[in-house]
């Protein structure tokens, strides 16, 4: 068995008021789909997929403990250290699976609604185990696979732009547990302003991958 990731890059990030009137983000939109070569050159098949998110909304999503991190880690354990969002819905629809996340007010969950509020563009990406299985062109995922989590939140290519952004207009990037501090950030700013034209997008790029390793 393998790890298999996904991403999908069709949610949006909406804002609902609950009956007290106070504000909580959202992502909802595709997390999976069915029975269609994805950009990895995989398919899953739709009992396959049916199965896996069955048993994944009556352990997971029907007892609250159904989350999502933010990036993406290495392996199919969930790390509670780094929790951004908890998933609340999880629905067939045709041969998609349409999921809808809370933001979380963990350290990880303000990281995602700083980034937001600054312009980054970010996607999600589904995690799981399971084995492989040669199909035509394409690589079938087999019937072990088994669903760590349909939505972790990633970074899509324009996002070192957004950070960039971000920087340069001196907002805020500095979160309360202090893993981002104010020397980073100059140093950040600093390398971006006496950066080359020739290698601009690189040192943009470089300071988005450090800005990712530090979350």
């Amino acid at each position: 068995m393998k790890l298999i990731t996904e991403m999908v890059d069709e949610v949006s990030f909406i804002v609902e008021k609950d009956l007290k009137g106070i504000k909580h983000l959202f992502i909802k939109g595709v997390f999976m789909q069915a029975e269609k070569e994805n950009r990895n050159g995989r398919v899953y098949p739709m009992d396959t997929l049916q199965n896996e998110v069955t048993r994944y909304i009556k352990e997971n999503v029907d007892k609250s403990r159904a989350y999502g991190e933010l990036g993406h880690p290495e392996g199919p354990t969930i790390n509670l250290d780094r929790v951004s969002h908890m998933i609340k819905e999880l629905k067939e629809d045709g041969t998609n699976f349409v999921g809808k996340a809370k933001i979380l007010d963990t350290p990880k969950g303000e990281i995602v609604k700083t980034l937001l509020k600054n312009g980054a563009s970010l996607g999600v990406s589904s995690r799981g185990m399971g084995s492989l299985k040669p199909k035509g062109t394409v690589q079938e995922v087999q019937s072990d696979f088994h669903l760590a989590t349909p939505a972790d939140i990633v970074a899509d290519p324009s996002a070192p732009d957004a950070f960039v952004d971000g920087i340069m207009e001196g907002k805020e990037w500095i979160w309360d547990n202090g893993i981002l501090r104010e020397a980073e950030i100059a140093e950040y700013h600093k390398s971006i302003q006496q950066s080359s034209k020739i290698r601009l997008n690189e040192t943009k790029l470089n300071a988005w991958s450090d800005f990712l390793s530090k979350l």
